[in-house]
């Protein structure tokens, strides 16, 4: 049985690998950008240095 056994390791490495990767791109989707941020709203125009 140490096929199975390898099969194993197999899939929780890639599981491992699948909730890291997610997990990176959710931090990179939150962090704020860096740069200039142009805003036109009701109030005019808002110029913002990030």
């Amino acid at each position: 049985m140490p096929g199975n056994r390898n099969i194993l390791f197999l899939i929780i490495g890639a599981l491992f690998v699948a909730v890291a990767v997610l997990g990176y791109n959710l931090y990179q989707e939150k962090k704020e950008p860096k740069g200039l941020q142009i805003n036109v709203g009701p109030n005019g125009l808002k110029i913002e240095n990030k």
